[in-house]
C-alpha cells in the first residue's frame, strides 16, 4: 500500500473522475493536502440534481442550479480541472485514458454518478426522457410547454386531450416532485395564459409499478403523498407496469393512454465503471467495494457515491447526495492518512440524514427516522435543506428569493421554449452523458 508520497518521489497524483457531490467533496477534502489533483468531468459545470425538476417545470433557470467547476476551484491551487470523457482505466499502469490524453495517478477516486435506466428498453428514451442532466430538464420543459401550445391550436378534441395528458413513470421522489410541479404549473401559473383551452383541465398521471409511492419512506408518509397529489388533481396508478408504444403513446397495464408528453423517473444505472475495472456489478451497475470504499485488490482506487455498492442495514447505501458527499469526504481522509503515514480512518460508516420529498405548494414529506413530518412544516424544512446544500454564496439567495416570489404570486419563471420539434418525433440519438 502506497504511503508517504508518490512511488516516483514526486507530489502524489490524485485523479478524481466526476464532479458531482462525491467528486467535489473529495477534492475539497484534499485542499490542504500535498497532492496534485486532476478533476475530470464530461461537463464544465457541477449540477445540483435535486432541483432539476424545478428547471423541468419552469420554476428555475439552469444557471440557478449549476456552477462552472473551474469557478468552484478557482482558489484551490492544487486542483486542475479537465473537460474530458474517460474511455478506459489501466489499473496496472495506473493511468486514466480520456479521448484526448492520459492522466497517471497514485490514487484514483471514481465518482461518476448515475443516469436513468429503462430496464432494457432503451428505445423508449426518445419518448420518455429521464431527468439527470440540464439537457434533460430543458428538453422536458420544452415538451411540457409545447404541449399546452399545441393544445391551444388543436381543433380536434381528441388531439387536444392528447396534448393535455402528461404521464410520469416512476413513483419515487423525482416522479412525485415532477407530477406535483406540472399539476401546479397547469392550475396556477398557466391559468390565465391561454384563450381556447383551460390549462387546469390537464390530466397528469403518475404511474408506479409498486404498491405505493415513495417506497423508501414509511407507509404513512406514502399514503399522505398519494392523498396530497390527488388533491392537486394528479391521477395515481399503482401496481401496473407501463409499456411505451412509439406510435400510440403508452399502456398502463392493459389500458391505452394517448399522451403527448411522458417523463421517465423509474430507475437509475451506473454505466461503464464495471467495464473499466472488469468486475461484476449489481443489476444497477454499482461496483462492490471494500469497507474503506476501495476496489478489491486495489487500495489506491476508491469508488464512491452512486457508483459504489456499499453495504448498509441489510441493503446498500442509497444513491443520494448526502451519501455521495460523505463518501467524498471519507475518500479524502483515506488518501490524506496514507500520504501522511497516519493511521487509517477505519471503515466507512454512512450516517443517514433522512429522506425528503416535496409534493407541491405547502406539501412535502420528511423522514428523519424517529422524527417524521408532513405538510406545511415539512415543505419549509425541505426548502431550507436544499438551499443550505446549494454550492456557492450568491446562488442560494437567488433561489430563495425566486421561491418566495413564486410562493406569494403563484407564478413561475423561465417559461422559455427553445428548439421546438414535433412531439413524439424521434430526436437524434445522444451519447451517454454521465459525469465522467
Amino acid at each position: 500500500m502506497l504511503r508517504g508520497g508518490s512511488a516516483s518521489g514526486e507530489t502524489p497524483k490524485v485523479v478524481i473522475v466526476g464532479a458531482g457531490f462525491g467528486g467535489l467533496s473529495a477534492a475539497k477534502g484534499l485542499k490542504r493536502a500535498n497532492v496534485a489533483i486532476t478533476l475530470i468531468d464530461k461537463r464544465n459545470h457541477h449540477l445540483f440534481q435535486p432541483l432539476l425538476y424545478q428547471v423541468a417545470t419552469a420554476g428555475l433557470s439552469p444557471s440557478d442550479i449549476a456552477w462552472p467547476i473551474r469557478q468552484i476551484f478557482a482558489n484551490q491551487k492544487n486542483v486542475r480541472v479537465v473537460l474530458g470523457d474517460v474511455r478506459a482505466i489501466d489499473r496496472d499502469s495506473r493511468v486514466v485514458h480520456t479521448e484526448q490524453a492520459v492522466y497517471p495517478y497514485d490514487y484514483l477516486v471514481v465518482a461518476t454518478g448515475a443516469r436513468h435506466s429503462y430496464f432494457g428498453q432503451d428505445a423508449w428514451e426518445p419518448y420518455a426522457p429521464g431527468l439527470k442532466r440540464i439537457i434533460d430538464a430543458v428538453e422536458i420543459r420544452k415538451r411540457v410547454l409545447v404541449a399546452f401550445e399545441r393544445a391551444e391550436t388543436a381543433d380536434d378534441p381528441g388531439e387536444q386531450r392528447r396534448h393535455l395528458t402528461f404521464l410520469i413513470i416512476g413513483g419515487g421522489p423525482t416522479g412525485v416532485e415532477i407530477a406535483g410541479a406540472i399539476a401546479e404549473l397547469s392550475r396556477y401559473a398557466l391559468a390565465r395564459d391561454f384563450r381556447r383551452i383551460d390549462p387546469s383541465a390537464a390530466k397528469i398521471i403518475l404511474a408506479e409499478a409498486g404498491t405505493r409511492l415513495l417506497s423508501a419512506f414509511p407507509p404513512a408518509l406514502s399514503d399522505y403523498t398519494k392523498q396530497a397529489l390527488e388533491r392537486l388533481g394528479v391521477e395515481i396508478s399503482l401496481g401496473e407496469r407501463v409499456v411505451i408504444d412509439e406510435d400510440r403513446g403508452a399502456f398502463i397495464g392493459n389500458r391505452h393512454l394517448a399522451c403527448a408528453t411522458m417523463v421517465w423517473a423509474a430507475g437509475v444505472q451506473v454505466p461503464r465503471v464495471a467495464k473499466w475495472f472488469d468486475v461484476e456489478a449489481d443489476r444497477s451497475g454499482r461496483v462492490p467495494v471494500q469497507p474503506d470504499l476501495s476496489l478489491p485488490g486495489h487500495p489506491e482506487i476508491l469508488v464512491i457515491g452512486d457508483a459504489a455498492k456499499v453495504s448498509w442495514k441489510g441493503g446498500a447505501v442509497p444513491g443520494i447526495a448526502p451519501a455521495a458527499k460523505q463518501g467524498g469526504r471519507y475518500a479524502a481522509h483515506v488518501i490524506r492518512s496514507r500520504i501522511e503515514s497516519a493511521p487509517d480512518p477505519g471503515p466507512f460508516h454512512y450516517k443517514h440524514q433522512g429522506n425528503l420529498a416535496t409534493i407541491g405548494r405547502h406539501a412535502a414529506v420528511v423522514d428523519f427516522g424517529r422524527l417524521r413530518f408532513k405538510g406545511w412544516f415539512a415543505w419549509w424544512l425541505w426548502g431550507l435543506a436544499h438551499i443550505y446544500f446549494l454550492i456557492g454564496v450568491r446562488a442560494p439567495m437567488i433561489v430563495a428569493t425566486q421561491w418566495f416570489w413564486s410562493y406569494l404570486t403563484y407564478g413561475k419563471g423561465a417559461r422559455l421554449i427553445t428548439g421546438i420539434m414535433p412531439l413524439f418525433e424521434r430526436p437524434s440519438s445522444r451519447k451517454d452523458d454521465v459525469a465522467t
